[in-house]
């Protein structure tokens, strides 16, 4: 009987945790953060930049504090062993490549230039991460993979959009105005928005509701968190950005999305932790 039982418990941690460690699932999962700190950074210089270039001119100091964070992003993704990878490697360069150029040429670009500008090499990112997860993601356990789609289908994408869309207000809020062109971009990203926000926190949900350990204790409160400071952004960008007359700070706009945005960076970050749990294995 006492055989019979540790059998059984023997069994019934399997199934929560592989036999063997995947390493490579832990080293796909360092890089997508890497990535995802440049993504970031770049979504930030972005917005800075287009509040300078409509007038906001306190936003200078930030553009260079957050270009110095693309630097970073971009040392430490070079450091990592799935860097030496050629596909992998090639593409980053050039991605590294093109946001030099165009951050020093930015602001003397117009607003709509620079934010097109940005925004193609932020996809260009956003494509590379989805390559390193769908490649690794042969190498990646059942759960290691769900995550890994959350992050690069769902977080990165939602995140981009209130990126943009930061861009566009902050940008707007230093005017004063925003014309029809904008106001129809500013529409859609926010119906976006919405909808992704919605999506984020049924799949969650269900992949906390798989692995509990993995997650830290208070993963709920930052789900809940997340969709009321999104449903509170969202909220505030139509009532005050369609005015004819627009009278909100720049800064303090270009705050209240960064804030929105950290809330699923947060979630983001606990998904790493999550598929590095997941990776060890019990050998």
């Amino acid at each position: 009987m006492r055989i019979f039982l540790v059998v059984a418990l023997l069994l019934f941690n399997l199934q929560a945790k592989s036999l063997f460690s995947n390493d490579n699932q832990a080293e796909t999962g360092k890089y997508i953060l890497a990535l995802k700190d440049l993504i970031v950074a770049a979504q930030r210089t972005r917005g800075v930049t287009l509040s300078y270039i409509n007038g906001n001119q306190s936003a200078l100091l930030l553009i260079q504090n957050y270009r110095d964070d693309m630097k970073k992003a971009i040392g430490d993704m070079d450091s990592l062993p799935l860097a030496k990878e050629p596909t992998i490697n090639s593409r980053a360069t050039l991605i590294s490549n093109s946001f030099t150029k165009l951050n020093s040429r930015a602001l003397k670009m117009t607003s709509t230039e620079a934010f097109d500008a940005y925004s193609e090499n932020i996809a260009q990112a956003l494509m590379l991460a989805q390559t390193v997860s769908k490649s690794g993601s042969k190498n990646m356990n059942d759960f290691g993979k769900e995550v890994s789609s959350i992050m690069m289908e769902t977080i990165m994408p939602l995140s981009e959009y209130i990126g943009k869309q930061r861009a566009l207000g902050s940008g707007a809020a230093a005017k004063g105005s925003a014309n029809e062109t904008v106001k129809v971009k500013m529409k859609v990203l926010l119906h976006k928005i919405e909808k992704l926000n919605d999506q984020l926190q049924s799949q969650m949900r269900s992949v906390v509701n798989q692995k509990p350990d993995y997650y830290n204790a208070n993963v709920n409160s930052r789900l809940i968190t997340a969709q009321q400071k999104i449903n509170k952004y969202v909220a505030f960008s139509k009532k005050e950005l369609f005015k004819d007359k627009i009278t909100i700070d720049a800064n303090e706009y270009f705050t209240m999305a960064t804030d929105a945005i950290s809330t699923i960076m947060v979630i983001f970050d606990m998904n790493i932790v999550a598929i590095e749990e997941d990776s060890k294995g019990w050998i």
